[in-house]
C-alpha cells in the first residue's frame, strides 16, 4: 500500500482512474480504515457503481465544495485529524499544486500514514502536480469485450521504488458500459 505519501493518478477521456481509485478505497475500507472523497461541485462519481464494486457508501464521506482552494483546505483539515487511511481529492484539470499545499498535504500524509490521492485529468507526458508528489501514475481503460475491461496503471514517478512499473486489474464494466 502507498500509505504515508502524496500521490497522483491522472488520466484523459474515458479512463480507469475512478475504478482504480475505488479499488484503493475498497482495500482501505476492508482494513477498517476510514476514507473520504473530496471533489468540486462540478464533479462526482456514480454511487450505485461504487456500491456494486463493494464500497461501503455509508462509511465514505463525500465532501463537495465549489472550488479547488476549498477542496485543498478541506483535505488539509481532514489530513491533520489523522483519522483517515485514505483521502481522495478529485482535482479535475488541475496541472499543479502550490508548494505550500503540497508541503502541508505531504507532511500530514507522512505524519499520519495517510495516502492522499489526487485525481487529475492530464496526459501522461504532462508533469506531476509538483515536486512533493511521491508517486504519479497514469490510468488507461482497455475494452476486452464481454463487458470486461483492463484497468491499466503505468507509474511515471515513484520516489520509493523507481518509475516505470505497471499494474493491471480486470474489471467488469457497470451496466451502462456493457
Amino acid at each position: 500500500m502507498l500509505g504515508g505519501c502524496l500521490a497522483e493518478l491522472s488520466a484523459t477521456g474515458a479512463s480507469a482512474s475512478l475504478t482504480l481509485a475505488f479499488s484503493l478505497v475498497h482495500q482501505v475500507q476492508r482494513q477498517g480504515e476510514p476514507t473520504a472523497w473530496i471533489t468540486g461541485a462540478e464533479s462526482t462519481f456514480f454511487p450505485p457503481d461504487a456500491a456494486e464494486g463493494g464500497i461501503d457508501l455509508a462509511a465514505l464521506p463525500v465532501i463537495r465544495l465549489p472550488g479547488r482552494r476549498q477542496c485543498l483546505r478541506a483535505a488539509d483539515h481532514l489530513a491533520r485529524s489523522g483519522a483517515f487511511g485514505l483521502l481522495v481529492i478529485d482535482l479535475g484539470g488541475c496541472l499543479d499544486l502550490p508548494l505550500a499545499a503540497q508541503t502541508r498535504l505531504a507532511g500530514q500524509a507522512i505524519a499520519h500514514g495517510t495516502l492522499i490521492l489526487c485525481l487529475t485529468v492530464k496526459t501522461d507526458d504532462e508533469p506531476s502536480l509538483g515536486s512533493l508528489v511521491s508517486v504519479r501514475a497514469h490510468a488507461r481503460r482497455i475494452r476486452r469485450g464481454d463487458g470486461r475491461f483492463a484497468c491499466r496503471v503505468h507509474v511515471l514517478k515513484d520516489k520509493r521504488r523507481g518509475p516505470g512499473w505497471r499494474d493491471e486489474v480486470w474489471c467488469r464494466g457497470p451496466d451502462g458500459m456493457r
